[in-house]
């Protein structure tokens, strides 16, 4: 339950937020309760990108689609429809990754196995 409240909430801080000001503001914040949890830190950082990543494609900022908009010389309503499917692609691979932790930790995994990185 706590992981799919932190998608709502980091999807509506990424629709109204810039993702550099999120990171200082927002991670304080919801590193200690995603610890106290039992997520790992490396996890919450995946589903944090891939969160704001999200809702830069979300009204009402959308900065990714203002910006494409601009750059393509396109009406903001054309590009938001030519991005749904992309954008309901993305949102199953958020929620992918944020309930199935070994595909974020997997490599870290891995690593730590053979010796190569020591936590």
């Amino acid at each position: 339950m706590f992981l799919l409240a932190l998608n709502v909430f980091l999807i509506v801080v990424g629709a109204l937020m810039d993702i550099y000001s999120a990171i200082v503001i927002v991670v304080p914040l919801i590193l200690p309760m995603a610890t106290a949890y039992g997520v790992d830190p490396v996890h919450l950082a995946v589903v944090f990108l891939a969160n704001m990543e999200l809702g830069y494609l979300m009204p009402p900022m959308g900065e990714n689609l203002f910006l494409s908009s601009y750059r393509f010389k396109q009406p903001l309503l054309r590009i938001y429809r030519s991005t749904l499917p992309y954008t309901a692609i993305l949102l199953v691979a958020v929620l992918l990754i944020t309930y199935v932790p070994w595909l974020s930790l997997a490599l870290l995994e891995t690593l730590e196995r053979y010796g190569y990185l020591a936590r």
